[in-house]
């Protein structure tokens, strides 16, 4: 499905957005990306709502990519014999394994963990940042804290602990299971919760074993510190900004979001801009002018996506919220002022055969009447690299791998296309003229840059470069076999 913008959109499906009939107008109004909650659903309801987006895919012959976002492990707070306590300011309050129901002075924390990897001076923070702890003392199975900021403290609630690397997998015995459905389903991405270096991502892509791209989330303080590392064990990352707004001062996370992304695109893998973009959509038809700014703000950083998480999982307006992404976006993009700060952002990184292919490729297309850059792919890398040039004209991503055209959806500007398998390069030429005609990105009368690798369908090869006619008669009149 051709689209008027190059950013892609994320859409989380829920409970507001589980029919075939939602899901299908989901995508015809901008979503490009399904994501499943692995947090909130059976598998029963994560394998319907899989097979519900092929069939949309199949009916509207519109390459879709899916993304299984793992929950990772969950620390929370025991129960109170009260159901809850109010702490103030300046009180004492302990943490412990202990697992009588709380009160006023103490709750139990069942994760030893915490407990090994704390030392005095370090902050927890309860329900979401809204209660801070300070630890004064703490030992193998508890802490002595001092309320630093109070609140109502209730069943179960969840702590975040910023201040130091916990000795947990990201992967709970839940992700493992999940990890392992979703594989077997056939989702195109894994969202990895709870990474703090690069181990944790290793450890998913071997359970994942190239069933799935490894996608993580950077929402904690030690992957923001660890980011080079995981960035370079990852096929792509979410600036997942609900959780890192929480354990670090809200005023660092815009900075952090711009670097995260430059350094992706550096590095040409994908990057979701997440979490709260547009949340009074969850129950206004209107999203707030900050929400609007808020992601023209990620687009104008240059963002592979941005992503709804409970505006189409929960929300009334589901349809709306990609409606207004997909507006802000092609608004955006058509701003000369986007183009020159994409322009000046640009990495010149990259010192390979094909860098300077897909660079060459970006420069003639800017300096010509060039209609598309059509990049045949094994791997996805060849377009990857297209797509972090972000060039003016379309990018035509062919592929005879379904797998790689689905992945490829996640990245700016990439319109997928599946093709017969090649093995001349004139071949691949009539293949991209013809992609290029049929998706309307060019008529016969228009050329088109052609990149490829010889020899064919060998992943990492990319080293032609060719600027064709989308004339098929001229093709074969011109070019060798």
């Amino acid at each position: 499905m051709k689209r008027t913008r190059n950013v892609k959109i994320v859409a989380t499906l829920g409970p507001a957005s589980e029919t075939y009939e939602t899901i299908r107008a989901l995508h015809e109004a901008g979503a490009d990306v399904f994501r499943l909650n692995m947090s909130h659903g059976s598998h029963e309801e994560i394998a319907s709502k899989h097979k519900i987006i092929r069939q949309v895919e199949a009916d509207l012959d519109s390459t879709i990519a899916i993304l299984a976002d793992l929950q990772g492990p969950k620390l929370r707070v025991g129960v109170f014999t009260n159901g809850s306590e109010e702490l103030e300011e300046g009180a004492k309050f302990r943490l412990d394994l202990d697992p009588a129901e709380g009160n006023l002075d103490r709750v139990c924390l069942p994760h030893p963990e915490i407990f090994q990897a704390l030392e005095p001076g370090a902050s927890l923070l309860v329900n979401d940042g809204k209660i801070r702890l300070k630890v004064e003392d703490c030992g193998e199975d508890f802490a002595n804290c001092v309320v630093t900021t109070g609140g109502t403290i209730s069943n179960r609630k969840g702590v975040n602990v910023p201040d130091v690397i916990l000795p947990l997998a990201a992967l709970s015995e839940k992700d493992r299971a999940d990890l392992e459905f979703v594989c077997e389903l056939g989702v195109d991405w894994l969202a990895l919760s709870f990474v703090q270096r690069a181990k944790d991502v290793f450890e998913a892509r071997a359970l994942a074993d190239g069933r799935a791209a490894i996608l993580s989330k950077i929402e904690k303080p030690a992957a923001v510190d660890n980011f080079a590392e995981i960035l370079d064990a990852s096929d792509g990352i979410m600036v997942a900004r609900g959780d890192l707004g929480v354990e670090l001062p809200v005023s660092h996370v815009p900075p952090i979001q711009k670097r995260l992304v430059r350094k992706s695109r550096a590095a040409a893998k994908p990057v979701i801009v997440a979490t709260q973009m547009l949340e009074s959509m969850i129950e206004s038809p209107m999203p707030t002018r900050a929400e609007v700014s808020d992601v023209a703000t990620a687009i104008y950083e240059g963002t592979d996506a941005i992503m709804l998480s409970a505006e189409s999982a929960a929300g009334q307006y589901p349809i709306e919220a990609v409606q207004t992404m997909d507006k802000v976006a092609t608004e955006v993009e058509q701003d000369p002022t986007y183009r020159d700060i994409i322009a000046a952002s640009r990495s010149s990184k990259g010192d390979t055969i094909a860098d300077g292919i897909v660079a060459a490729a970006r420069e003639i297309a800017e300096k010509t009447e060039i209609k598309a850059i059509c990049c045949f792919t094994q791997s996805g890398t060849t377009a990857l690299l297209t797509a972090r040039e972000r060039p003016y004209v379309p990018i035509l991503a062919l592929t005879p791998l379904e797998k790689t055209a689905r992945r490829l959806c996640l990245s700016w500007g990439c319109n997928c296309v599946i093709t017969l398998k090649v093995d001349r390069f004139k071949g691949a030429v009539v293949s991209a003229a013809r992609a290029a005609r049929s998706g309307g990105f060019a008529s016969e009368t228009d050329q088109v840059v052609v990149t490829a690798g010889v020899p064919f369908n060998v992943p990492g090869t990319t080293n032609i470069l060719r600027i064709a006619p989308c004339d098929e008669r001229l093709i074969y009149n011109t070019d060798p076999e």
